[in-house]
């Protein structure tokens, strides 16, 4: 075996158990989500938002897709984001646009889905 080929090989092979197993899940569910229409202060620091953080601590490129819901109407997405493999990557939910933007002031709910285990996290910045 040629001496650059068993280098990426022990390389790679570093690299896998340093992440260990697989750290979170396939699916997850945010139920509570609000991007509220105007904000209070200077934009975009305190631009008020709501994000799903994503960490993707695997060797595997994540493929994610998120699925809001709400009340009254049917859902829109999917919405597709790739999280890099050992990465992470913040979605603001008001930049989301296709296949449609999600409403301001209107309450929603979202599913989401990924090809490999990630973790996810919603957070929220309120400047009303």
């Amino acid at each position: 075996m040629p001496e650059d080929m068993d280098q990426t090989r022990q390389s790679a092979s570093a690299s896998e158990s340093r992440r260990g197993c697989p750290v979170g899940r396939r699916r997850w569910a945010i139920a509570e989500g609000y991007i509220p229409s105007w904000s209070h202060g200077p934009e975009p620091q305190l631009a008020s938002h709501e994000a799903a953080c994503f960490l993707n601590a695997g060797a595997e490129d994540a493929q994610v897709e998120i699925t809001v819901y709400f009340e009254n109407r049917e859902p829109a997405g999917p919405y597709r984001v790739r999280v890099p493999a050992g990465r992470t990557l913040h979605a603001l939910f008001h930049e989301l646009d296709y296949p449609e933007p999600i409403p301001r002031d209107t309450g929603y709910a979202s599913v989401i889905e990924s090809d490999v285990s990630i973790v996810v996290q919603h957070t929220r910045l309120d400047s009303r």
